[in-house]
């Protein structure tokens, strides 16, 4: 599995390699938006669809909704995928799972410094907007580019339009069906321990969480190329 041919390949028997490393990823992306948007002012740090969305709120003057954290997080999740481009030029040569591990180190550094800032001053609420989105960015733009099938992680759009639009009932045949809904339960699974944690705990423990979850994605990646 070479990162010169973007679109992942799967192993022998259909398996494809990452999927259990970007299903862990993407119930991180769950409890992330939890944290953002229960804890950080209703911004979301891992859909930035929303983000676009809540701008166009707060600008049309309804209260509760911040154009400034929405505009940080936007800023950085795009600084992220510009450093996921950057990152794909150096990784040439580079198997795929090295190049989606090394990513995911990099989400966890920031994701740990963000739970030591959140720690430390709770309210510095834009650093911490900016810390995660930076990491989700990150993440995002090297996810789009090794281009696995129906796994986004941190958007479900697409992911729940194929789900229905290739179903039986409209005439398909389920293709990766098992895949898209794990996408969708992993996420909510993700959102709702995010959402428990930051209403008992504030925003240390679930960022640690995310810390620890995106570690045990890394870990998830497989080390052997003889699947690549």
């Amino acid at each position: 599995m070479n990162i010169n041919h973007p679109p992942a390949q799967r192993a022998p028997g259909g398996r494809e390699p990452l999927l259990p490393a970007l299903m862990t990823a993407t119930a991180v992306s769950g409890l992330i938006d939890a944290i953002s948007y229960l804890g950080l002012g209703h911004v979301f740090t891992a859909n930035m669809t929303g983000n676009v969305v809540i701008i166009g709120f707060a600008a049309a003057g309804v209260p509760g909704f911040s154009v400034l954290g929405s505009l940080v997080s936007l800023a950085a999740f795009l600084l992220g995928a510009v450093l996921a481009g950057r990152l794909e030029t150096v990784m040439r040569g580079r198997t795929a799972p090295y190049w989606l591990r090394l990513t995911l180190v990099l989400e966890m550094v920031l994701l740990a410094t963000a739970t030591a800032v959140a720690f430390a001053a709770s309210h510095a609420v834009y650093a911490l907007i900016a810390l995660i989105a930076l990491a989700m960015g990150l993440r995002n733009g090297t996810v789009r580019k090794l281009a696995v099938p129906d796994v986004t992680t941190t958007v479900l759009t697409l992911t729940l339009a194929g789900l229905a639009s290739d179903s039986t009932l409209a005439g398909g045949t389920n293709p990766r069906a098992g895949r898209r809904l794990v996408s969708v339960l992993t996420m909510l699974a993700g959102a709702f321990g995010g959402a428990v944690l930051v209403q008992h705990t504030g925003l240390g423990w679930p960022l640690l969480a995310g810390t620890f979850g995106t570690a045990a994605a890394a870990l998830a990646v497989p080390r052997s190329s003889s699947s690549s």
